[in-house]
């Protein structure tokens, strides 16, 4: 290993990228200078000799003072910050603060003794302006204008006031609440394509949970958009775009033009359903077919003639979602006519902004236009589901999951390609439940090109999926704070922390939920720094605790007792990267991880400390008369969703899988095609698939 030498270790703080780290062992690791060189050319820094690190370093430091403001600003709502403002030295400035819904306020300015710089010849000052903490929340604008001998200067920057506190929608009132959690492709019914549940198994499902048995939500796997075309990548969290939905949940038949069908039309559409309406399909989730199938049926839906009100409702739908649709509907064009791979594109299409591009939009404006209604109509019937839930009484509704990131060659690594570090995938380091670490396969947003950016492919994200939803859940939280990046062509393991900044991903990401009237839970299960956690709490983050992973790790290592449960948390028993509570309770996790090849230590060692864990909570349970010895599988997990009712947690969540007895996981992490990941319908004890019409009749 080489070690890092003054100017690179100087170079990656200053970049926020880790040059040492704890790992889940308590082990002290200190992360090789060629990891550190190779996350730093991800970041267009050059660092490759010491002299190049030192001249890169020089320019960091440099690069502020040849700007008048700084790129971005994100801060709170009630707290006053201050900003640098660079001119002419001794040179007059104006700053002010022009307001999201119009006006403008006048900035103070502050005391600064900072020498000036002779930059360019030019010798440069620097002043300091109060940016007040009574501005009203949303996206304004600071301006700044400089006259003098210097000549004259104006420059802007956004700035972006975030709740400080989110917490839970004022609907919710004091009371806790409870939801299903479920993979939505799972769960299927008898009007289902081809076996993949879609959105009108979702609002049957929430209708059911809500009006039936008082649920609040319903939290579901992302909903992301896939490859336009199969072979379709099975994982939803591997999705080509985090903004639009995958229209592979669409109900044709409740998009209003199926009404108008011709005979021969719906024919040809009952037809193609027909064709993947098989018991094969119903023993196991096939997009692939379901999808080829449903996309010809739409085809034949969307060449219907829309009213004049329905166009008007198309078009204004394309306005609003503006230019990230219109690249979005571009690439799935590109994608279905030269393959997955943009990087195997042709040169000139490589790029989203090329003549050759506009050149294709022009004269592909009707296949583009397909792209662009589906998404209208998913929009439709994802309002549809969300208004359902409430009207049978969730005081949430849907609540959405939100990817760590991107398909490599996927919509979004296209259309932002400038975002995205180039080669760089993200990923996690060992733990106890991936030992060997992770390679997601996923580009990471260049954190100074976001902010160069005003957030805002950030921003249209969130505020896409929160449209029509009450919450939002994001995988792995702890990525608004650091991403573990990994060079290309280095294993899981060679990888280091580089820093995002969490004020500006965590306030815009509060702020969207705040317009929204949603709550949003973070994902912060692993490793995790224990400010982080602190952090999130303090700004009305919810965090997630699993029953498995909490044990009372600052007294004796016990089940966590009920009382010092987190209460803003969505507390569950299970998650959907572990078995159904029923095969956990059997050990079937370490088994199956052991088969796939993902242990590091002996199948007996991790089954006895795997079993440890399990019998330190049905000894607990049993301790406080929540279990009787004699419960057989049924009764026990039962008892353990009891023990979150002990809890203060205000948001409890029951998987779908444990309410009818599922044995098998959804997702095995660490594997791609060793396990069916995303390809488990939802089933019984007896593992075969169950009906969505038996479970809201089950007992």
């Amino acid at each position: 290993m080489t070690e890092l030498n003054e100017p690179l270790r100087e170079l990656a703080q200053a970049y926020g990228i880790a040059t040492e780290y704890w790992d889940w062992q308590g082990q002290h690791v200190s992360v090789e200078a060629e990891t550190v060189i190779a996350v730093l050319a991800g970041l267009d820094v050059d660092a490759s000799t010491p002299e190049k690190a030192w001249q890169a370093l020089q320019q960091h430091h440099r690069e502020p003072w040849t700007r008048m403001l700084p790129r971005c600003l994100a801060t709170r709502q009630g707290h006053a910050v201050s900003i640098w403002v660079h001119v002419t030295a001794g040179d007059p400035v104006d700053v002010w603060v022009e307001l999201e819904t119009g006006g403008g306020r006048g900035l103070r300015q502050l005391e600064n003794w900072n020498p000036a710089r002779e930059i360019d010849g030019r010798w440069v000052g620097e002043a300091s302006f109060e940016i007040p903490g009574d501005l009203p929340l949303g996206y304004h604008t600071v301006r700044a204008r400089s006259g003098g001998h210097g000549g004259g200067q104006e420059a802007s920057m956004p700035l972006i006031i975030t709740p400080a506190w989110l917490g839970l929608p004022a609907r919710l009132g004091d009371r806790r609440a409870w939801g299903l959690a479920t993979q939505l492709y799972s769960v299927r019914s008898h009007g289902s394509w081809g076996g993949v549940g879609d959105l009108t198994d979702l609002t049957d499902l929430a209708v059911w949970s809500g009006a039936e048995h008082g649920a609040d939500y319903i939290l579901i796997n992302p909903l992301h958009a896939a490859e336009p075309v199969p072979p379709m990548e099975p994982s939803p969290y591997l999705p080509s775009t985090r903004r639009f939905f995958n229209p592979l949940y669409l109900r044709p038949e409740r998009i209003p033009e199926y009404v108008e069908l011709t005979p021969d039309q719906r024919a040809a559409v009952e037809a193609l359903r027909s064709e993947v309406d098989t018991p094969e399909a119903w023993q196991s989730i096939d997009r692939n077919a379901a999808w080829t199938a449903k996309r010809a049926a739409l085809k034949i839906i969307f060449e219907v003639p829309r009213s004049a009100g329905r166009q008007l409702a198309f078009t204004a739908f394309r306005r609003r979602a503006g230019e990230g649709l219109e690249r979005f509907a571009q690439w799935a064009v590109l994608s279905e006519q030269h393959g997955p791979h943009f990087d195997e594109w042709p040169a000139e299409l490589q790029h989203p902004r090329t003549a050759q591009v506009a050149e294709f939009t022009a004269t592909h404006g009707h296949e583009i236009d397909f792209v662009c209604w589906l998404q209208w109509v998913m929009d439709e019937q994802l309002a549809s589901a969300q208004s359902a839930s409430e009207q049978a009484g969730m005081a949430l509704g849907i609540m959405h999951d939100l990817a760590v990131g991107v398909h490599p060659h996927g919509a979004d690594a296209w259309a932002l390609k400038d975002t995205y570090a180039q080669g760089i995938s993200v990923g996690a380091p060992p733990d106890p439940y991936n030992q060997n670490g992770q390679n997601w396969s996923q580009p990471p947003w260049r954190p100074d090109r976001l902010a160069e950016q005003a957030y805002a492919p950030y921003r249209e994200m969130v505020r896409t999926i929160l449209r029509h939803a009450g919450g939002i859940r994001v995988d792995h939280v702890i990525g608004l704070f650091r991403l573990w990046w990994i060079p290309e062509g280095a294993g899981p393991t060679k990888g280091t922390y580089v820093r995002n900044d969490h004020e500006a991903m965590v306030g815009i990401l509060a702020l969207e939920a705040h317009r929204a009237g949603a709550v949003v839970v973070g994902e912060d299960l692993g490793t995790v720094e224990p400010w982080v956690r602190d952090y999130l709490r303090e700004r009305g983050i919810l965090g997630t605790s699993i029953l498995w992973f909490e044990f009372d790790f600052h007294g004796d290592g016990s089940p966590l007792a009920p009382e010092k449960w987190r209460e803003y948390c969505l507390a569950s028993v299970t998650t959907h990267d572990l078995p159904p509570t029923a095969g956990y309770l059997a050990g079937d996790h370490v088994r199956l991880r052991d088969q796939l090849g993902v242990l590091t230590r002996p199948l007996a060692e991790e089954l006895a400390v795997d079993e440890a864990e399990r019998k330190a909570w049905l000894d607990n349970l049993r301790a406080r008369r929540g279990l009787a010895d004699d419960a057989d599988e049924e009764a026990t997990v039962a008892a353990l969703y009891r023990y979150l009712t002990w809890t203060r947690s205000r948001l409890l969540n029951v998987a779908l899988g444990d309410a009818i007895g599922d044995h098998r996981v959804q997702n095995q992490p660490g594997t791609v095609n060793e396990y069916p990941n995303w390809r488990v319908p939802l089933s019984g004890p007896d593992g075969q698939p169950v009906w969505l019409e038996d479970v809201l009749t089950d007992r």
